[in-house]
């Protein structure tokens, strides 16, 4: 890498469609450089080419994030190609029903377990040495409501998200005082590509780039955990503390998530 550019950096992965793609946009609107990081890699230049960024201010990397050597790749060109990222988002993720009484779906749990979970932390993984050393750094998980409780047909998603928040609180404990933030942005239902296939009601549904605007907020602001909208955030406490009995009261009757197979 030549020159010493003062724009900040950040590196978004799942960044070729939905939050990803929202979450560049108002990155880019703000100043910032940046690093987008997708299996599709020509899906996210195309999508470039519609927006008013500039050739200068971005790199796209193709990696898979749950393939360790794709994204130590990735790593390691963006650190040459662009420097060490001031904001690492990994936001990559899959959301597919399961039903864990077929042998089938084992195999779909641990496809999303691989990329939900241990996608953030293969994400991260290149760059926390380097930003404790630097002295700062934010490293942004992306959690969700539904890793607050379990859903029916939503065992794995439910569960990988579940882990994400516990990971990046444990994480967040590790790098104390370091100069390093790690940041779990917890979204509610947000309308993109991947909540268009529930058949089911999304309460305080909200578009991508108003979620991406208020996520950017509590990331600048050194929040450590955050659900958007903030009506979810409510509704995510209650939930917390609700008995068993009366939450699957509540979920009675609601439709479970759909398989796979039936997408």
């Amino acid at each position: 890498m030549t020159g010493a550019p003062t724009q900040p950096l950040v590196l978004i992965t799942g960044a070729s469609s939905g939050i990803g793609q929202a979450l560049a946009q108002q990155y880019a609107s703000r100043g910032y450089r940046l690093a987008l990081v997708a299996r599709g890699q020509e899906s996210i230049e195309n999508w470039l080419r519609t927006q008013p960024i500039s050739l200068d201010s971005y790199q796209t990397y193709s990696a898979d994030v749950t393939q360790l050597d794709s994204l130590s790749a990735m790593a390691q060109a963006c650190l040459k190609l662009q420097g060490l990222p001031d904001v690492v988002i990994a936001n990559a993720g899959i959301s597919i029903g399961v039903d864990t009484s077929l042998p089938d779906d084992i195999a779909v749990m641990q496809q999303i377990l691989s990329t939900n979970v241990l996608g953030v932390a293969a994400t991260f993984q290149p760059f926390i040495a380097l930003m404790r050393a630097r002295g700062t750094g934010t490293l942004v998980g992306i959690g969700s409501v539904a890793g607050i409780r379990g859903l029916p047909g939503h065992g794995a998603y439910c569960a990988s998200k579940a882990a994400v928040i516990s990971y990046c609180e444990s994480l967040r404990g590790e790098l104390r005082s370091s100069g390093v933030n790690v940041v779990t942005i917890c979204p509610g239902y947000v309308a993109t590509p991947l909540t268009q296939k529930n058949a089911y009601s999304m309460p305080f549904l909200m578009p991508a780039d108003l979620f991406a605007e208020r996520a950017i907020r509590a990331i600048s602001s050194g929040a450590s955990y955050r659900v958007i909208p903030w009506q979810m955030g409510i509704v995510a406490k209650l939930l917390r503390v609700l008995p068993n009995a009366l939450f699957d009261r509540l979920l009675n009757g609601r439709p479970r998530k759909s398989r796979h197979s039936s997408l």
